[in-house]
């Protein structure tokens, strides 16, 4: 599945802004356990950015399809192999890297090893490697949506939107699932491949998976649309981030939720949320499109974009030790303390991938273990 086209600007440029979304639930959390946060706060870390993590796979497949011809030959078995260096070694690296971390850190030992392939399997190893876990699963179900690609069409795709909508909303609301969930025993095995479904169903995120790779084999008739259309994708953008905010003050204000209890209701599986996602993923994509890459925000956007892997994987240690250094001075996560937190967490291991990163073009096995980057071979010498 090699692609002839070159890379896009655009699609760096989303990985980095997703990134930073991502990051931003994480503060959010962190924040939440103020016991009163400004709620204005609150909705710009975890309503603001719902889009982020759904954001990452339509990137994801946009990448495996850009430039592609699904009439070509296609070996899974290369496929698989491939998709081993860049995700699975690196998941399994940071996974170990946190359990062994985290044992020592919060004095709760290492997992015994009959539990391990449990946690590895749900991503349970840190909070945010879950996403691993469902790309993973995307990437070993490859022919099946290679074949889906081929028939996909614009009424399909509005189908399938639809039974997406259903389907979240059922795995995400339904009383009579999560009752029947509740009510079986721990430590079982079916309790918890529905306990933890969201941290391992590719189901949840198939329509914006699809709709990357719909875009990337279609995208000459996407980028003339989004040229035309842009003004409206943004417009669509702001309306559907309104909505989802509506919704979360309306929670709050009216209905008696706790901030908690809104943002864990008005996320990004929510119809509201989905909506937003679509809204927010073609107006992000028309802005980037639009924007010269040579601006200094735009290499600010490519610089965050090339190192949005090892961020995403790594920012967890940095939250924890910045949290501990501002605890051990006595403050509370105030909300300019928790703005500043956020800055620092996106600087410091940003600062971090590059180290790494350079390391690594010394030492290559450190570039494969973290971020599955192998050397590029060097060119044979011309006879």
């Amino acid at each position: 599945m090699s692609s002839s086209k070159p890379r896009l600007f655009a699609v760096e440029a989303m990985r980095g802004i997703s990134m930073m979304g991502v990051i931003g639930i994480h503060i959010g959390a962190e924040y939440l356990m103020n016991p009163t946060p400004n709620l204005h706060l609150v909705a710009l870390f975890d309503i603001g950015t719902r889009f982020s993590v759904p954001i990452f796979f339509l990137i994801s497949a946009f990448g495996l399809f850009y430039g592609q011809n699904l009439s070509a030959p296609f070996s899974y078995r290369n496929f698989l192999v491939r998709r081993t260096r860049t995700v699975v070694i690196p998941y399994l690296t940071w996974s170990l890297f946190y359990l062994v971390h985290d044992a020592y850190h919060y004095g709760v030992g290492f997992p015994s090893l009959l539990s391990l392939p449990g946690i590895l399997f749900f991503g349970n190893a840190k909070y945010q490697l879950y996403f691993m876990v469902i790309l993973i699963w995307f990437y070993l179900l490859i022919p099946l949506w290679r074949i889906l690609l081929r028939a996909l069409t614009i009424r399909s795709l509005a189908v399938l939107l639809i039974l997406q909508v259903a389907f979240d909303y059922w795995s995400s609301y339904s009383t009579a699932l999560n009752l029947y969930v509740y009510q079986l025993p721990k430590d079982t095995l079916w309790h918890d491949l529905l306990f933890y479904r969201l941290n391992y169903w590719p189901l949840h995120y198939i329509f914006i998976f699809l709709l990357g790779g719909f875009l990337a084999l279609n995208f000459d008739a996407f980028r003339s649309w989004m040229a035309r259309q842009w003004k409206n994708l943004y417009a669509f953008g702001v309306l559907s981030l309104a909505l989802l905010l509506l919704w979360y003050y309306k929670l709050i204000l009216y209905d008696g939720y706790t901030p908690v209890e809104a943002i864990f209701t008005a996320h990004q599986l929510s119809p509201l949320g989905i909506f937003y996602t679509i809204s927010a993923s073609l107006a992000l994509f028309a802005f980037f499109m639009r924007l010269p890459a040579e601006r200094p925000t735009g290499h600010i956007f490519q610089l965050l974009g090339k190192h949005s892997y090892f961020i995403y994987l790594a920012h967890p240690l940095t939250i924890t030790y910045l949290t501990m250094y501002i605890a051990a001075r006595g403050y509370v996560l105030t909300a300019p303390i928790a703005l500043c937190l956020y800055i620092a967490t996106l600087i410091l291991t940003l600062w971090g991938a590059v180290i790494v990163r350079r390391l690594g073009a010394r030492v290559p096995m450190l570039n494969i273990l973290t971020i599955g980057l192998a050397p590029k071979p060097k060119p044979k010498p011309k006879r």
